[in-house]
């Protein structure tokens, strides 16, 4: 028993214990937490009274601040205001000035009005003079007028038409000098640069022009060949009729034949095949079909080929093929003998040096000068003029409207619209007129001297005509007592613009006209 009561004196000594200690513990946390507020309390006042004095600094910072800001807009303010009183006492100047110069103006009008016054009398008064001098004046005319009448014969309507004719007379007379003096002036001034322009444009093409027939003289090793050209029977020759359109001629000419056809294309295609029959010297009609086939080929080529090379030389791009095709087939079209292809390409080089030296568009007047005739290569196919068929040609190919207007405007079907369509008229002129570029055949040619004398003495007061150097001029010999001198500048005029308008001719016409007058006498 004494160990259990040991036993419990030792637990009751341990909780003792503990409990000491933990009344020991509690007291120490109390002294520390007393401790912990009161450093608490101390920060808090610190932090208090700090917060205290920043406030009171930002107090005063602020209340400096208001007072600096309420002292710079009091002087922004007096400044504004100041510029705005010296702004009104200008204004204040400027209306005194004003009202200054006002009262002189008013001043100065009132002595106006009082001067027109005065001068208004006065007109009053010469109006009063003027009107009983201008009813004597009228009773003088009529006084004046009925002696003229007595002492003429003549009343005021016949007098009337008596000065009308006179003055008329008079006017066309002066007219007709007018004219005269400024076509003269404008023939001296424009002649020397068109001169000029012309001739350096022609200087650089010096193209050789041959007239081109509607035969082709195809030469041959012997006469004996003539026999296998007709064949069997005419087999032959009647096989190379069919199959290319052409009149083969086989007459007394010696060593040669004569192809003959209106469409120049055909003839080239049927020369080169007769050339390549001749030289195999094998001639059937297989042989003639095979050999035609093959003609056909190089002209398309030979076409195609003479097109690219003109549109290079011109330096020309863009073109449709459907114009290139036509323009290849130019090389085997003629005008009155011309070849139309280097027609084109002259005429294109011709208004392109012309544009060039006048400030212009050359490249498109090289245009228009190889596209003015392009219809040519499509008349032997198609129905209409080669104006009409080159435009609806070109209009569907999508050419610019200067090409459309040259190729309407170089025949004046209509007006010209650009100044490169002048140049174009002008070197087509050039060209064809070049000599040995073209030729007619004699009876055109009688015809139009003819009709060329006959329109020269459709007017009143010419004697005679001569239609000289082979057409290219009209000299008229007018009567002297029937046409003055200033009206032979308009007879000259009206006999050109008629000649333009009824006839057809290559290159232009001069037209002279010469007027004298002889005195004659007798010494004995």
């Amino acid at each position: 028993m004494n160990w259990i009561a040991a036993l419990i004196a030792v637990a009751a000594g341990g909780l003792i214990g503990w409990a000491v200690t933990l009344l020991l513990v509690r007291r120490f946390e109390l002294g520390r937490i007393k401790q912990l507020r009161l450093e608490a309390d101390a920060e808090a006042a610190k932090i208090v009274e700090d917060a205290r004095a920043t406030a009171e600094n930002t107090k005063r910072s602020a209340e400096l601040a208001g007072k600096e800001e309420v002292l710079r807009a009091k002087e922004d303010l007096e400044k504004e205001l100041a510029k705005r009183r010296g702004e009104i006492e200008r204004m204040e100047r400027r209306l005194e000035d004003r009202e200054s110069m006002l009262d002189r103006k008013f001043s100065l009008l009132d002595q106006k009005h009082e001067q027109l016054d005065q001068r208004a009398g006065e007109l009053d008064q010469q109006e009063q003079v003027v009107a009983e001098k201008g009813a004597r004046y009228d009773e003088l005319v009529v006084e004046q007028r009925r002696r003229l009448e007595r002492l003429a014969g003549m009343s005021t309507d016949d007098a009337k038409r008596e000065l009308m004719r006179m003055v008329e007379e008079e006017a066309r007379a002066e007219a007709a000098k007018s004219v005269r003096l400024i076509r003269e002036e404008a023939t001296r001034s424009a002649e020397r640069e068109a001169r000029n322009i012309v001739s350096m444009a022609v200087e650089k093409i010096a193209a050789d022009h041959a007239a081109e027939a509607t035969v082709s003289v195809v030469p041959l090793p012997n006469d004996e060949m003539k026999g296998r050209i007709i064949g069997r029977e005419g087999r032959n020759i009647r096989a190379f009729e069919n199959l290319t359109g052409v009149d083969v001629i086989v007459d007394d000419t010696p060593e040669a034949v004569i192809l003959s056809a209106f469409d120049p294309v055909r003839r080239e295609i049927a020369r080169i095949a007769m050339d390549k029959l001749v030289a195999d010297g094998r001639i059937h009609p297989g042989r003639i079909e095979e050999v035609i086939d093959k003609a056909k080929k190089e002209v398309e080529q030979s076409m195609q080929e003479a097109a690219e090379e003109a549109c290079y030389e011109l330096g020309i791009h863009g073109l449709h093929h459907q114009i290139m095709e036509t323009l290849g087939r130019m090389k085997y079209r003629t005008s009155y003998g011309q070849n139309q292809l280097q027609h084109s390409k002259e005429v294109a080089r011709l208004t392109g040096n012309m544009a060039a030296e006048l400030g212009l568009d050359a490249q498109m007047a090289k245009r228009m000068g190889l596209l003015h005739d392009i219809g040519k290569g499509m008349t032997h196919e198609h129905e209409g003029t080669h104006v009409e068929l080159g435009f609806e040609l070109c209009k569907r190919c999508g050419e610019p409207d200067q090409v459309l207007n040259a190729i309407c405007a170089h025949h004046g079907d209509e007006p010209a619209r650009y100044p490169e369509t002048f140049l174009l008229t002008a070197a087509d002129a050039i060209s064809g007129a070049r000599p040995g570029a073209r030729r007619e055949s004699f009876e055109a040619y009688v015809k139009r001297l003819e009709k060329l004398e006959e329109i020269a003495t459709s007017y009143d007061g010419v004697a005679k005509c001569f239609a000289i150097q082979a057409g290219r001029e009209v000299r008229v010999m007018v009567t002297p007592e029937s046409v003055s001198d200033d009206e032979m500048a308009v007879l000259s005029e009206k006999t050109a613009r008629r000649i333009e308008q009824e006839l057809q001719y290559p290159g232009q016409i001069k037209v002279v006209v010469v007027r004298e007058t002889r005195a004659v006498d007798f010494a004995r």
